[in-house]
């Protein structure tokens, strides 16, 4: 057995991996027929021997393309799945025995799941999961105060859930799935097809429910704003296998070892940038030209933009965090 994770590790996951037995037949009427008689499978690794540590109040982004293992690992992180090998600890319990000391003290949100009950409304959800955690009256009126507070709940928890907007609805979530008040949140795109306003409220959410109460958190998400709003480590998963596990900063410096170069020309004309750097696409329409720039040539290369060119405006960017992403997934 796995040693129980101390205090300073609340989860820990050694070697987890997760193999499907997938059933496939070639398409058309004959061979679906024959499927009935003798069916042919292969096996699929959707978790390849992962192994990481998450230390306390820490909160983690954990990213990947669709398909990369992300939700079959906090499946298993959650007690939903059992691995095929490996060994995880999450607060010093093994997640698959699913004991009530376990459950009480993590919670899981998937954006593209609800729990609440679709014709009645989020308050009476909560009264449930009060019922359900065994929350006293006491700590349950304090605990609901404050994520009202944090999440003004007010207005929108008194109607059936199936009149609230999407963002309500993600709102009310947040707060049925923090009633217990858990050590480990587990969220699984947390803001998908929220609107950014949306998006920038449960944000600001999970940073203060973070700060507050010391949460651990391990996030999953497409929107890069998410990741690097709220996570200063992020780890990479691909095709079930760990990529990188790290800092942001260090991903960027590590993976795309360049910043682009923003010059806006005081005479308004055009100008030759390839003798400085490679001339990059701007998306943001601001009228700048952009060159990518090896990072340790930033210096000299400015300095000669600035002495032959009439230069009116010059910013030096990080790469886009998506781009520096995109290039881990495939390295």
């Amino acid at each position: 057995m796995l040693a129980a994770a101390p205090a300073a590790d609340p989860i820990v996951v050694e070697q987890l991996t997760k193999t499907y037995r997938v059933p496939e037949r070639e398409g058309g009427f004959g061979a679906a027929m024959r499927s009935f008689f003798r069916r042919t499978y292969r096996d699929v690794q959707a978790v390849q021997g992962v192994t990481f540590r998450i230390g306390p109040g820490e909160i983690v982004g954990f990213l990947g393309p669709n398909g990369a293992g992300k939700t079959t690992t906090l499946k298993m992180l959650s007690g939903l799945l059992h691995p095929s090998s490996g060994k995880a600890q999450v607060l010093g319990h093994t997640p698959w025995e699913r004991r009530n000391s376990y459950l009480r003290g993590m919670t899981l949100v998937m954006g593209q799941r609800n729990r609440l009950s679709w014709d009645i409304p989020a308050a009476d959800s909560f009264l449930l999961n009060q019922a359900v955690y065994r929350i006293s009256d006491a700590d349950f009126k304090a605990t609901l105060t404050e994520l009202d507070e944090l999440l003004e709940l007010g207005p929108i928890m008194r109607k059936p859930v199936r009149n609230l907007s999407l963002g309500e609805r993600m709102k009310c979530e947040l707060a049925a799935a923090l009633l217990h008040r858990p050590q480990v949140l587990f969220l699984d795109e947390p803001t998908i097809g929220l609107d950014i306003s949306a998006q920038t409220r449960i944000r600001a959410f999970l940073q203060e429910y973070n700060r507050r109460t010391g949460a651990t958190i391990i996030l999953t998400s497409h929107y890069m704003a998410d990741v690097t709003a709220l996570c200063e480590r992020i780890i990479i998963i691909h095709h079930g296998q760990l990529k990188y596990d790290g800092g942001l900063n260090d991903l960027s410096r590590r993976i795309a070892p360049y910043k682009l170069i923003g010059v806006e020309f005081a005479d308004g004309m055009e100008h030759d940038l390839k003798p400085y750097g490679t001339p990059m696409e701007n998306g943001n329409g601001d009228g700048k030209r952009l060159i990518q720039v090896q990072a340790d040539e930033i210096a000299p290369t400015t300095a000669r933009l600035l002495a032959d060119l009439p230069i009116h405006d010059l910013t030096i960017e990080d790469p886009p965090i998506e781009d520096v992403i995109e290039r881990a997934f495939h390295e």
